[in-house]
């Protein structure tokens, strides 16, 4: 069940504790309980405070919820319900003279001196600030339904996604789940291995270069990690025509002693976007490497694009608390790593089985 935050009517911004909001969502958000107080319409008062529980949704309400960019900052949907002016007059009619004892005349009149002027320097000027804009509120059922489902497919995605913004996997489909199976076989032959590997590969270029868009289709570059990396180059150069193409060798044992051995990158690479490849991420160590390497030769954050196949849960996280401004494209997040440091389920020794350089 999702919790609730409610803010109270008031007529001017700074009225509002968005301190104590801020820190509220942020303990929710973070998993904790929080005792949020209860305002009272009549008092003009907070009372007794409610608890509320962490969730995987929380949804803030109030007329001025969007006034602070803060607060802006940490939505994940911003919806500005708008109803007609008559219906909101009648509404706090019903309200305040239900509720708080008043007559009509009372309501009139600071409807007019105070509520109204008040909607139109403080409330009405935030809807340009929402993600959707629901006319008719609760009884526009078509636009609840578009974003229930919006609601249900976040919640279906993998957790990871849900924390790390910048992690796309690859919607999931019965060819791709065949492929997956078919590579993590031990029994699959090179060639069979190459063909589904490089379909595979193919479909995470193709998802990974569509976030650069069109007005960067130019100053694309790739670089693969090698030598595995390397067998996403031509995947790359089907989908980009003349893409330049650079090289990174590291040094890898085991979970440490990450060293770089060799580098190769275009001259101009701190003006272009690069798409990173490296069909695996495992600890996130040579990634980092990697990516430490694009910075300091000028390319910015969040023009690196990091394209893989697999990922193991450690090297995400790795990858993207160091750097979280660049995305990462995936076709799968695996379960961990075993103690070895090997991803698991994984599909073996990529580099090997695909070069046909395996023991066997």
């Amino acid at each position: 069940m999702p919790c609730f935050l409610w803010l109270p009517y008031l007529l001017f911004s700074d009225a509002f504790d968005n301190e104590k909001l801020l820190a509220t969502v942020e303990m929710l958000r973070h998993g904790k309980t929080v005792d949020i107080p209860k305002y009272d319409f009549r008092s003009y008062k907070n009372s007794i405070s409610r608890r509320v529980n962490p969730s995987d949704v929380i949804i803030l309400e109030g007329i001025l919820i969007f006034h602070d960019p803060r607060i802006r900052e940490i939505m994940n949907m911003k919806i500005f319900v708008d109803t007609d002016a008559d219906v909101r007059l009648a509404r706090r009619i019903r309200r305040d003279t239900g509720e708080k004892g008043r007559d009509i005349g009372m309501v009139l009149d600071q409807y007019s001196k105070f509520v109204k002027p008040a909607f139109d320097d403080f409330i009405l000027p935030t809807k340009k600030y929402a993600d959707i804009i629901i006319p008719r509120g609760g009884d526009n059922h078509v636009a609840i339904d578009l974003i229930v489902q919006h609601i249900r497919t976040k919640l279906g995605q993998h957790d990871l996604c849900k924390i790390y913004p910048n992690l796309y996997v690859i919607h999931s489909t019965f060819q791709i789940r065949g492929m997956h199976t078919l590579i993590r076989d031990a029994q699959t032959t090179k060639h069979d291995f190459v063909f589904y590997a490089d379909r595979l590969i193919r479909l995470v270029v193709e998802h990974g270069s569509v976030y650069t868009g069109v007005d960067f289709c130019k100053r694309l570059c790739g670089v693969s990690v090698i030598r595995s990396g390397e067998s996403m180059e031509n995947a790359l150069r089907a989908c980009c025509k003349g893409i330049k193409i650079g090289k990174i060798l590291i040094h890898r044992e085991g979970d440490n002693g990450q060293q770089l051995i060799y580098e190769k990158l275009p001259q101009d690479i701190s003006d272009r976007h690069v798409l990173l490849l490296d069909p695996i991420l495992g600890t996130g160590n040579s990634a980092v490497q990697a990516i430490s390497l694009l910075l300091k030769k000028g390319v910015p954050e969040a023009n690196i694009i990091f394209l893989n196949l697999i990922s193991a849960p450690q090297g995400v996280h790795v990858v993207c608390k160091r750097f979280p401004r660049i995305k990462i494209v995936t076709s799968e997040i695996e379960t961990g790593l075993n103690q070895e440091f090997r991803v698991l389920p994984g599909m073996g020794e990529f580099g090997d089985r695909y070069f046909g350089t395996d023991d066997e």
